[in-house]
Parts: C-alpha cells; structure tokens; sequence
C-alpha cells in the first residue's frame, strides 16, 4: 500500500507538498488542498497505517519509527523539492521526517508546523492514550475537528479508537533530542497556530525557531487547535507566500 494519496497529479508542479495529519487523522483530512493551491504545487497527503484504507496495516506508535518510513517512501519522489507540512501529531511526524531527509540528502524546501509545540515542548502532556474509551472520545472533541455525534455509534468506534489511543501514544513516548549538538534544519520553517488554542501558545509555537539554523516565521490566525478548518485559505495563502509562489484567487 502506498503512503501517499494525491488527488491531482502535477507533472509540471515545481514543488511536492507532503500533509501530515494529525492524532486521529486521515490523507482526507486534505482532501480539498490540492484545489485551494493551485497547479505550481502537487499535494499528496500522508495516509497513516491502521486507518481508512490502510485499516489492516499495523499501527506504529513511534514517531522517528514512522517517520524512517515516511522519509524512505518521499525518497522515491526525489525529483523534486518537497515541503513538509504537519498538523498537530503530524508536525512532529513531520519534524522527524523533515531531519531524516536532510541526513540522506533528499531536498527539503520548507517545513510548515502547525498547532504544535516545538519537539523540546512534548514531554509533558498528558496521557490519553490509557483512558477509557468515554475519556478518549471526550479529549478528541474536545481538541475539536471530530463529530461527537458519529462517535456514539458502537461500530465506528470500534474502528476508530485504537488508531486514536496508537496515535496518542506516539505523541506521549516521544522524547526530544536535547543535545546541543543534536541535528539542526538547515531550511525555512513556518509555525502556525490558532490565538484560541489551548493546547499551543504562540509562545510555543515561536519555539520551533531553535530548530534551524534558517529562516524562521511565526504566523497566528483566528481559531483554535483545528483553526485551519475554518482558516483553510489564509493558510494556503501563508504556504503559497512562504514558497514564493502567487496565489490562486485566494
């Protein structure tokens, strides 16, 4: 099975970008981004094993685990520069894949982190992954971006919770490198974050700047922990900026 869903292939696109969803999350998750960036950027969204139509695929709850695969399966797709960018979960994921391509050579772009603490800010969350299944459910509405009503049905969460308590775990055993030495980007990075999150300050957000030794921007928009649900565009509009390439009717 492979990594990657695309839903417009762009031979001609001078970029790839990669979306990493987040804990919980799908490749649909991005379904609409490849319309909303235009035709200078393929998109092809992760898709996590042990969900949608990867559901028989073993789970991975190790982020760096994870990532060796993700970075190996870009490594086939080295035509042409990706850029990177990981909601929640997926900007750790991201992160990871991001310092593996690097370490191989593989061109990296840019590195878009959103509503995600920097790596060094991980190690204290809380633990949802050994909650109960009431539990579970109750933290992933509350984070929003999950339709509560949906989660009643008994089947579905049958399918659901355990890919949600695997992705939680990746996100509660992760330990950040804390060398100082350790590995730096050596490419742009962009944090994004909603002004009502209340998982992720912008404080902790500007802390993804220690992880490169290149450019650094903070951007903040209205919402909270899925603001680019609602703030889609002007998030496109901030990737497309970024990169340097005009935007599309946004």
């Amino acid at each position: 099975m492979t990594w990657f869903r695309c839903t417009a292939v762009r031979p001609w696109a001078p970029l790839r970008l990669f979306c990493f969803p987040h804990a919980g999350g799908s490749a649909v998750f991005y379904r609409s981004w490849a319309e909303a960036v235009g035709p200078a950027v393929e998109v092809h969204a992760v898709q996590y094993p042990g969900r949608a139509d990867r559901l028989r695929d073993p789970l991975i709850p190790d982020a760096r685990r994870l990532a060796r695969l993700v970075a190996g399966a870009i490594g086939q797709h080295a035509d042409r520069p990706a850029v990177l960018f990981g909601h929640s979960m997926g900007a750790l994921v991201a992160y990871e894949t991001a310092l593996l391509m690097r370490e191989r050579g593989l061109p990296l772009a840019h590195l878009f982190a959103s509503a995600a603490r920097s790596p060094r800010d991980w190690g204290d969350r809380r633990r949802i992954s050994t909650l109960d299944d009431d539990g579970v459910v109750a933290e992933m509405v509350a984070l929003g971006g999950t339709d509560a009503a949906a989660l009643e049905d008994p089947e579905l969460r049958e399918l659901v919770l355990p890919y949600v308590r695997n992705d939680f775990a990746l996100v509660e055993s992760y330990v950040a490198d804390e060398r100082d030495d350790r590995p730096r980007l050596d490419v742009p990075v962009t944090a994004i974050v909603g002004d009502a999150d209340a998982n992720v300050t912008a404080g902790q957000a500007e802390r993804w700047r220690e992880e490169t030794s290149s450019d650094f921007a903070l951007r903040v928009l209205p919402g909270g922990h899925f603001y680019l649900q609602e703030q889609r565009d002007a998030v496109v509009r901030e990737v497309l900026t970024r990169l340097q390439i005009p935007a599309q009717g946004h």
